[in-house]
């Protein structure tokens, strides 16, 4: 019996061992973050997008999210900004809207955090990205949406993150201005659509005039109400914009 107590001593070391990594290896799976599936279930033509704004306030300290025209079928959006601090810290602003009998919402973001009713402000923010995710009611991804947005005050030429479209304010102010792709339009469009449509958004309700470049094409304004043809592509105010080849 003792020759044969070495090779039952190894062997139940190496039963013990064995059960060991099994152990470790299945935690280690469960506790891998899954990353979600981020192929669309649905495809949504330009014309049928949500319109995406971010609105700065008079202080610049809040983005008040507007997505307007929303058609999709879905049951929740998620949204989520990221952005840049002034250290080079990247922050971000989650949250989660029920869609149930809305076809827009407002959300107000604060750039910074808060604490027992005290903020903390952060300064310095000039890019980022709002990301919208609709979801159905088993909570599948139907949709992702991302822009780039830019926020910039106290300079005269406004533009996107990648230069794609600009706005040359006429007269410097002291508000703050977010330029971005608003993902889609606010309503029918009287030509193609072959660039944007962007959007500039402004602190304050002055009208702020100035000279529009999409690098060609003929430019078109939303006043609200209708689409305008801009002439000389001077605006008389910020907006959404579209420039078609027609």
């Amino acid at each position: 019996m003792k020759k044969y107590l070495p090779l039952l001593l190894l062997g139940v070391g190496i039963l013990i061992l064995l059960v060991v990594f099994i152990f470790v290896r299945s935690r280690k799976v469960e506790e891998e973050p899954v990353e979600e599936e981020e192929t669309a279930l649905i495809q949504v033509e330009l014309k049928d997008r949500p319109v995406v704004s971010l609105i700065p306030t008079e202080d610049g300290h809040f983005l008040l999210l507007k997505v307007e025209k929303i058609t999709i079928d879905a049951k929740t959006v998620d949204y989520e900004l990221l952005y840049d601090t002034e250290a080079n810290v990247t922050q971000g602003v989650p949250g989660t809207i029920q869609l149930t009998g809305l076809n827009s919402f407002e959300e107000k973001l604060l750039l910074g955090s808060e604490s027992s009713g005290k903020f903390r402000y952060d300064d310095g923010v000039e890019k980022g990205t709002i990301t919208l995710r609709f979801r159905n009611e088993e909570g599948k991804l139907l949709i992702k949406f991302v822009s780039d947005f830019h926020m910039q005050t106290g300079i005269s030429k406004l533009s996107t993150i990648d230069d794609a479209f600009k706005y040359e304010l006429e007269d410097l102010g002291n508000s703050y201005f977010v330029t971005m792709n608003t993902v889609g339009y606010p309503d029918e469009t009287l030509t193609s659509v072959d660039k944007g449509p962007f959007g500039v958004f402004a602190s304050s309700n002055d009208k702020f005039q100035g000279k529009v470049d999409m690098g060609g094409g003929s430019i078109y304004r939303w006043d609200g109400g209708n689409w305008q043809k801009l002439e000389n592509n001077s605006s008389e105010n910020v907006g959404i914009f579209y420039s078609s080849s027609n």
